[in-house]
């Protein structure tokens, strides 16, 4: 399929247009913009967002941005606010109005009621001589030059113009609370995200008398049968003070097969694996994973402070638990 066809180019220039008019959002990011960040930083409420139509869809989207980034926000619909909804709004919170024109109707009829609650009234608005824009306290500029509708009709840029405002926005709020990666993951706890952020190794592992352990000299039909009963695919070896020695897993034990059949005087010290990576207990799976990735290996020892074995891991249990697949929600 030819890559120069009219439809082709014509996508080309959507994009470009979209990109032009977040890129031109640059050189209006000003003092107002300040002052929105330090109105909203100093809130002792919640940033309600009001929009209809398409602004409505992205006061969602900013909402949910805010939310996850530590600066609590709730959408408000216009028509439901004017019908009980509007009782959402206390006077400690913050107001942000979105509109292209700045007179949308709905807009214009709880202007007055914002103002009567007492809220700061910040406009994300297309036109800054609109009603709007003349009765908010703080204004920011998300015009663009033209939709990239051919008949400049269907918000295109300029709802996507208003979605890098509102990025904007958390972003800045965000380094300002300094609202750090843990932080983000604790309001993500169900994404892979917050796994990789707050899962700890234990949590995941084999502890307690389903450890498999033997002592250095027992037999290797020993070590199978452990090996077989805790289906972990290895066994720990301890030295009679309960500290590791070694492990002896399946690939050791294949490896050995190969060098020699008559395995029946071995012993488990004679066989192991000699200090073995181990990891400490409250470490982050995330960490047991990269460490389990890097050394290529499946079973991962974790010890406490002496050296005895407090759990075993298995790769699988870290891939079931989703650590192996992307790192988002």
């Amino acid at each position: 399929m030819s890559t120069d066809s009219k439809d082709i180019q014509k996508a080309k220039e959507v994009i470009r247009m979209e990109a032009d008019a977040v890129s031109a959002l640059e050189n209006k990011i000003n003092a107002s913009f300040q002052n929105a960040v330090d109105v909203i930083f100093k809130c002792k409420g919640r940033v309600i967002i009001t929009g209809m139509g398409k602004s409505g869809i992205i006061a969602r989207k900013i909402v949910a941005t805010m939310n996850s980034t530590g600066t609590p926000a709730i959408f408000l619909h216009p028509s439901d606010a004017v019908h009980g909804d509007l009782g959402m709004v206390r006077d400690d919170d913050v107001v942000i109005c979105i509109s292209k024109s700045g007179d949308t109707q709905e807009i214009r009829e709880l202007l007055p009621m914002f103002k009567r609650i007492g809220v700061p009234i910040i406009s994300m608005v297309g036109r800054l001589n609109s009603n709007l824009g003349l009765q908010s306290d703080i204004v920011l500029d998300i015009s663009v030059k033209e939709e990239a509708c051919p008949h400049n009709l269907a918000p295109t840029t300029s709802t996507t113009a208003t979605l890098a405002m509102g990025d904007a926005l958390a972003v800045t709020l965000l380094e300002k609370k300094n609202f750090s990666a843990n932080d983000f993951a604790m309001f993500h706890p169900g994404g892979n995200l917050g796994k990789r952020l707050l899962l700890k190794i234990e949590e995941l592992a084999i502890t307690g008398t389903q450890i498999p352990k033997i002592g250095l000299q027992a037999s290797l039909k020993d070590a199978i049968l452990e090996i077989t009963a805790k289906r972990l695919g290895a066994t720990c070896v301890l030295n009679d003070d309960g500290t590791l020695a070694g492990i002896i897993t399946d690939g050791d034990l294949r490896r050995l097969l190969q060098k020699t059949s008559d395995v029946s005087g071995l012993t488990a010290e004679q066989v192991m694996t000699k200090n073995p990576k181990t990891i400490r207990k409250g470490t982050l799976a995330s960490a047991a994973l990269q460490e389990m990735e890097t050394f290529s290996i499946t079973q991962l020892v974790i010890v406490d402070d002496y050296k005895k074995p407090y759990g075993l891991v298995h790769l699988h249990d870290l891939v079931r638990a989703g650590l192996g697949g992307d790192s988002s929600a």
